[in-house]
């Protein structure tokens, strides 16, 4: 299923559906798997020897021309293997990815940890709250006082000007008490920007800039379901995850919607030899390292869990903090997949004997300082 979805996606489908090439269903009935593991490694040598089948294939696709695949006999055994599992399964309409399942109390955007000024915004709110208490609390006993004097007959020269006062707004303010309570709201509000500011120098959650092609993950990623290994070829198996150059958007667009105005500007880039300007949404400081292999391929992270439901995206934006904090607190709560790899056995052993809990990414040093500082 892997091999399939990394690879095989992007012009077929496993139904009837024409995407690029033609649906896979049965395929394994049409033809031999002789000929699939031929067509599947060099489908040009095929359709040059002049093999009848493949001249058809060809001709019927407007000519489309299909990559080579330096595929085993097993890897392609294992494709035919899939296509032929989910033909023999009830066709069924495939629902959009909706990205991963967010557990309870989970804090994930803009509410995850690293987000700033959380515990000064909580303080703010409860003295305003105090404040609201105590006016309250002060004019219901202003009312019970002046009820009780209004009920009481003879009343002395203090007692009738008490009842028959009223409010001075200046004097209120004029209150020592008052102006306290004013100054420290103030403070507070002020303290809460400033600190708001400072912490979020570097910060860009939500940063979505224009890009020079209108590209939509929405349409791709989403509704036709391409794989970002696709794309970003070096996600697993690199520190960064590269920007896809321009040949791969033609590997479809060679065929598809080729006079689109935003096609064109792919077309037009190919032929000026230049690389097309892509702007960086995401970027860490220099300071911090980041290896995206180490958590896709090792740790078997999702790229939403840093990216956010990335394919409902129509304009991707920063959707995560990325913060020290954040990353830190992911590394305090995520369990490490230690089944089968002999490298963990004896770290496992050592800390079930020295400590409590799961094995986590903190377990293996993962809130060192140099593991992202050096």
């Amino acid at each position: 299923m892997t091999l399939f979805k990394n690879n095989c996606v992007q012009c077929h489908s496993v139904g009837e559906d024409v995407v690029v090439g033609p649906g896979l269903r049965d395929v394994h009935k049409r033809r031999s798997e002789a000929w699939l593991l031929k067509w599947i490694k060099n489908s040009s040598a095929l359709i040059q020897s002049g093999d009848k089948d493949a001249v058809a294939v060809f001709n019927k696709f407007a000519k489309q021309q299909m990559p080579s695949f330096a595929f085993s006999d097993e890897e392609i055994g294992s494709i035919i293997a899939y296509i032929k599992s989910e033909s023999a399964a009830p066709a069924t309409a495939a629902a959009p990815s909706a990205g991963p399942e967010t557990k309870p109390g989970e804090k994930v955007g803009e509410n995850a940890v690293g987000n700033v000024g959380g515990t000064v915004d909580l303080l703010l709110i409860v003295l305003v709250v105090v404040l609201i208490v105590l006016v309250i609390t002060l004019l219901i006993i202003a009312s019970v006082l002046k009820n009780y004097l209004k009920g009481k007959g003879d009343l002395t020269g203090a007692e009738q000007e008490m009842l028959e006062r009223r409010t001075n707004f200046a004097n209120i303010y004029k209150s020592k008490a008052v102006r306290i309570i004013v100054g420290l709201i103030f403070v507070v509000v002020l303290v809460d920007i400033s600190i708001d500011k400072v912490m979020g120098i570097g910060i860009h959650q939500g940063y979505a800039p224009r890009q020079p092609i209108a590209f939509s993950h929405k349409l791709h990623a989403g509704d036709h379901q391409i794989n970002c290994n696709y794309c970003h070829t070096s996600v697993y198996k690199s520190s960064s995850a590269n920007i896809p150059s321009a040949n791969i958007c033609m590997n479809c667009h060679s065929q598809i919607k080729k006079e689109s105005p935003e096609i064109q500007k792919i077309y037009r880039a190919i032929e000026n030899n230049k690389p097309i300007e892509w702007v960086r949404v995401h970027n860490l400081p220099d300071l911090a390292y980041f290896n995206h292999s180490q958590h896709t391929k090792v740790g078997g992270v999702e790229c939403q869990t840093c990216h956010g439901p990335i394919e409902t995206m129509e304009v991707v934006a920063q959707y995560s903090p990325l913060t020290m904090g954040w990353c830190i607190d992911c590394h305090r709560n995520t369990p490490l997949n230690t089944e089968g790899n002999a490298y963990y056995d004896n770290l496992v052993k050592l800390h079930e004997k020295q400590s409590k809990g799961a094995f986590i990414v903190a377990s293996n040093g993962g809130t060192e300082c140099s593991k992202c500082h050096y």
